[in-house]
């Protein structure tokens, strides 16, 4: 909630100017989130607000590049008059949309050793403080205004839900699960699955155990590749994201934060240019099929010079509502494919289960993936995994914003609008059969 008129006007001293360089420095004033940042050495000192309008990531994890703050996740660039001046998704010569720009303070004011924020226009200068000033705490940047889904979202009750990987629940063994703020207790007898309490439904599939608290609405993930001889699966160990499955799934559909989350990985710094995509909308979810250049280390003719590191690649992305994704990537030089199984268990308001599962081919006619070529595919998305997890961790949000006006899209965003209109129908279908329940 924004602070009050009141609450927020004059001026504030938020930070020692001597503090504040080229790194972003999250503060408050009256109750409001910015960061300051110098963005030249020695140079005046800007304010912005704390959270990127694009995707909400906060600011303090931005560099300052030619006197210009750069967005950790996807690029966007803010002069010190917060305007955007790049969205290098839109190519050299693309125009950031109006929404893009950044309404930062009324003011900035560095005088008497400190830097000082007026959040309202305001007709004084800072005042000379009689005493040693005492900023206040940086407030968590403001979450979304309008309505966001949660891991608690009563929708989800209507899904199956990966609880466990098959391998963890042995015969005559039991395994306790956090679902939607609840804990169960699975069981695997001679008879079967059990769960307790009771539920509509738990079973297995797709080497994952599943469970459904009340009558699913959502609709089941095909995965060719599992019939397929010529992919050899493995798992990567579950790991947890400190946040919500929401912008988690966001950020593997997101063709577009590779150049700044991975750059460490796969990502091309120096393609982040994206084309459009069409989206295919297909019950339960929808499909899109895109096509960009990315490093592909692990491909064994790259060592030997048979291949360049930089490769064309199709990905296909499929998404099933509420938390589930198939991504099968082909690269078009070598025929070699993989395909990554995302499932997401939302536990806690801040903490979500991942379940990822690679499924590896060498290519037609070629032999099955080695034991050494497969540990370096499990290494790699390892760390491609970590990088996204990491990016939650700085995202600080409590679940997916689903109202448009919340955040800005620009034309490489299609996935993402996609997802939120997915999710928006599976909530509308929830709570129809909750209410027609009900009324029973």
């Amino acid at each position: 909630m924004a602070a009050s008129s009141a609450a927020s006007s004059g001026w504030f001293a938020v930070a020692r100017a001597a503090e504040i360089g080229t790194t972003p420095v999250p503060v408050g004033a009256g109750g409001r989130a910015y960061v300051v940042v110098r963005l030249r050495p020695g140079g005046e000192v800007s304010a912005f607000p704390a959270r990127c309008p694009h995707r909400l990531v906060p600011l303090a994890g931005g560099l300052v590049t030619d006197g210009r703050l750069v967005c950790p996740a996807h690029g966007w660039r803010f002069d010190g008059d917060g305007r955007c001046t790049e969205v290098p998704t839109l190519g050299a010569d693309g125009c950031p949309p109006p929404r893009a720009d950044l309404v930062g303070p009324w003011a900035v004011e560095e005088r008497y050793g400190w830097i000082w924020l007026a959040p309202e226009q305001t007709r004084a200068g800072p005042p000379r403080p009689v005493a040693e000033p005492r900023p206040e705490p940086a407030p968590p940047p403001g979450p979304p205004s309008g309505r966001v889904l949660d891991n608690l979202d009563p929708s989800l009750e209507h899904a199956w839900h990966p609880v466990a990987v098959t391998t963890e629940l042995r015969p005559g063994g039991w395994l306790q699960v956090r679902l939607l703020g609840r804990t169960w207790t699975l069981g695997r007898s001679d008879d079967g699955l059990v769960i307790s309490p009771s539920a509509f439904g738990v079973r297995e599939r797709l080497g994952v155990v599943w469970l459904a608290p009340a009558d699913p609405i959502d609709r089941t993930l095909d995965v060719p590749e599992a019939a397929d001889r010529r992919f050899v699966p493995r798992w990567l160990p579950p790991t947890r994201s400190p946040g919500p499955a929401g912008p988690l799934a966001d950020t593997f559909l997101d063709a577009t934060h590779g150049p700044f989350v991975h750059a460490t990985t796969i990502g091309t710094p120096d393609r982040a240019d994206v084309d459009p995509v069409e989206v295919l909308a297909e019950p339960g979810g929808f499909r899109v099929v895109r096509e960009q250049w990315v490093d592909n280390p692990v491909d064994p003719e790259v060592a030997t010079g048979a291949r360049p590191l930089r490769q064309r690649r199709r990905t296909t992305y499929v998404f099933r509502a509420p938390f589930r994704l198939r991504l099968r990537q082909e690269f078009l030089d070598s025929g070699a494919a993989t395909t990554l199984l995302y499932f997401l268990q939302p536990e806690d308001l801040d903490s979500t289960r991942i379940y990822t599962c690679l499924l590896v081919s060498a290519g037609p006619g070629q032999p099955l993936p080695t034991p050494g070529w497969l540990a370096d595919q499990v290494a790699l998305q390892r760390r491609i995994l970590a990088e996204d997890v990491r990016s939650q961790e700085l995202l600080s949000i409590s679940g997916l914003p689903l109202d448009p006006r919340d955040e800005v899209h620009v034309p490489a965003d299609r996935a993402a609008v996609a997802l939120r209109q997915g999710l928006c129908e599976f909530v509308a279908a929830a709570r129809h059969l909750a209410g027609r329940s009900a009324a029973a």
